[in-house]
């Protein structure tokens, strides 16, 4: 058997082991709390009728067994338990089968989960997820030393992710090969953070280099993560310094720390201060021979990916590149990318309710969301990596009315009824009592203000009506969500 082993990886693995248990545990406990109310049996894409529809081979999940909320919480709250027992090292201290399946199990609930997820899983951060989540149940044990394959295929993810990013932006929007996309970006990205207002107000070379060092970090360093060491090092380091730059300007979800943990795979022991290799214990490890049946599986996983990997290589080299994309139900090998188009203007929709007649402005009160904008004096929260997958497809809304022609309407009918599911994921619910008569939904522009008009007014935004999204519509008889609401 050739020598396959990556004694000098040990940190790496380790930052892999237990960042890829916490992004898990974050997306399981994302599952607990907001799944049933999206899709569950009264979600608003229900899950029991997508799977009607679906075949096994569109869409793999545990539930064509047969679908309950209390199953999904169940399998949720599962996944939780194993993701933070990898974060613990429990699983990776029992014998080699116990931690791929450990990994294995993670990988099949969470796939059978985001298969029937429809459009509140249609990240691009899912398939990362999953993709990553393949490859790590080849990680091994701790009582046996890396592999150099598997570490070199989290590198290949690494690259895949930031490479295409970089290539749909200098194929997207114009603005990103005049290093101007940045004027606009942390304004108009889907949920601001605390800092993204600062962000939006450094000066505009500033600007610019952000765009250079984007091109810079996505299109010049994914290539270093395959030169030898310390290059292939230092390459990480700058890509994951990039990283991080993201992660305290906007709430992306995991996007971000499930890129840093794949380029984390290029980070050699050697380099990486000695206290930090003492504390994890990589200096003290004498690893016993990899079993051969492993050997063969690890070979067989490359011979996978190599194969599999045509499909976003040819993706990645078309004119017509696809910004995030799957090319098999499993979601093993896939294609990223990220803002090929940045927005100039920002429009949020507001979504009211009255308990009078519509035709009385002063009856109307606005809800308030966990983290999209809306009260122009409320500074955009902290949320990533946790996912708010309701407030993220509200930022769709203005785009285009399709992004919400399977759910919005199921939405209104649920607010309109006082459901407290939906209400849970609900910052501000203005009726507590009981519900509305009627909703709406307005448009509104909006824009960060300036330094003046935030001394003076205290308000973060400022906004301006841009018409009737939809509204006012109230419940009628109709059995249909999206028929129970009308005007």
């Amino acid at each position: 058997m050739p020598e396959l082993t990556a004694p000098d990886s040990q940190v790496a693995r380790f930052v892999i082991e237990r960042g890829l248990g916490l992004i898990y545990l974050v997306a399981f406990v994302v599952a607990a709390r907001q799944f049933v109310p999206l899709l569950g049996e009264r979600g608003l894409e229900p899950a029991p009728a997508f799977l009607r529809r679906a075949s096994f081979l569109r869409a793999p999940s545990l539930f064509h067994l047969g679908y309950s909320d209390r199953g999904l919480v169940v399998v949720a709250w599962t996944g939780v338990a194993i993701a933070g027992a990898i974060v613990l090292g429990l699983p990776q201290q029992a014998p080699l089968p116990v931690t791929i399946l450990a990994w294995l199990v993670l990988w099949i609930l969470y796939q059978s989960i985001v298969n029937i997820g429809q459009s509140f899983y249609s990240f691009g951060w899912e398939t990362l997820l999953l993709e990553a989540g393949f490859l790590a149940m080849f990680l091994g044990n701790a009582a046996t030393a890396p592999m150099w394959p598997v570490i070199l295929l989290f590198r290949w993810l690494a690259f895949r992710v930031e490479f295409g990013a970089g290539l749909i932006k200098l194929r997207g929007d114009r603005c990103w090969r005049e290093l101007t996309c940045m004027e606009w970006h942390h304004e108009t990205q889907p949920l601001p953070n605390p800092l993204s207002w600062f962000f939006q107000h450094l000066p505009r070379p500033i600007h610019r280099l952000e765009v250079v060092g984007n091109f810079v970090a996505q299109l010049v360093l994914p290539f270093g993560l395959f030169l030898p060491q310390p290059i292939a090092s230092i390459a990480a380091l700058l890509m994951i310094g990039t990283q991080l730059y993201l992660v305290v300007s906007g709430n992306y979800a995991w996007l971000n720390w499930i890129t840093i943990v794949a380029a984390s795979a290029a980070l050699a022991d050697g380099i990486v201060p000695a206290g930090i290799v003492h504390a994890i214990g990589a200096d003290q490890v004498v690893f016993v021979t990899t079993p051969t049946w492993f050997v063969l599986a690890v070979l067989g996983l490359v011979i996978l990916v190599v194969i599999l990997s045509w499909f976003p290589v040819r993706n990645m080299a078309s004119p017509s590149q696809a910004m995030n994309a799957s090319f098999d139900p499993f979601h093993l090998v896939n294609t990223y990318g990220a803002f090929g188009t940045v927005g100039r203007t920002r429009y949020e929709v507001i979504v009211e309710g009255t308990a009078g007649q519509p035709d009385d402005p002063a009856g109307w009160r606005e809800y308030g969301f966990m983290g999209k904008p809306g009260d122009p004096r409320r500074l955009s929260p902290q949320v990533a990596p946790y996912h708010l997958r309701l407030d993220w497809l509200m930022w769709f809304l203005p785009l285009s009315p399709f992004y919400g022609e399977s759910w919005f309407l199921p939405f209104l009918a649920r607010l309109l009824e006082g459901d407290p599911a939906i209400l849970r994921l609900i910052r501000d619910n203005p009726f507590p009592d009981r519900p509305p008569i009627y909703v709406r939904a307005r448009l509104f522009h909006y824009r960060y203000s300036s330094w003046r008009e935030l001394r003076e007014t205290g308000a973060w935004w400022v906004r301006t009506p841009a018409g009737m999204f939809a509204g006012p519509l109230r419940l009628s008889p109709a059995r249909d969500d999206a028929a129970r609401v009308a005007a």
